[in-house]
C-alpha cells in the first residue's frame, strides 16, 4: 500500500510543481486558482483564512500576485 500511494500522490502534485518551476510560483499562481487557494503566507501576510483564525490573526485577500 505505501508503494501505491507513493505514485498517487506523486501524480497528483506533480503538475503543481511542474507548474512551480516553468513559470515561477507568482504566474503559476495566477494561471491556477486551486494553486493559488494553497497559498498560506504572502509578505509577512496570512493569505488564508483558517490558518489566521487558528493563530488569531487577521488575513490578508491575495488578489492577484
Amino acid at each position: 500500500m505505501p508503494h501505491t500511494s507513493t505514485y498517487a500522490l506523486t501524480n497528483v502534485t506533480l503538475p503543481y510543481a511542474l507548474a512551480l518551476a516553468n513559470k515561477g510560483w507568482e504566474q503559476a499562481l495566477n494561471d491556477d486558482q486551486s494553486l493559488a487557494r494553497g497559498l498560506n503566507t504572502h509578505a509577512g501576510q496570512v493569505t488564508y483564512a483558517p490558518v489566521a483564525h487558528a493563530h488569531g490573526l487577521e488575513s490578508a485577500h491575495l488578489v492577484t500576485v
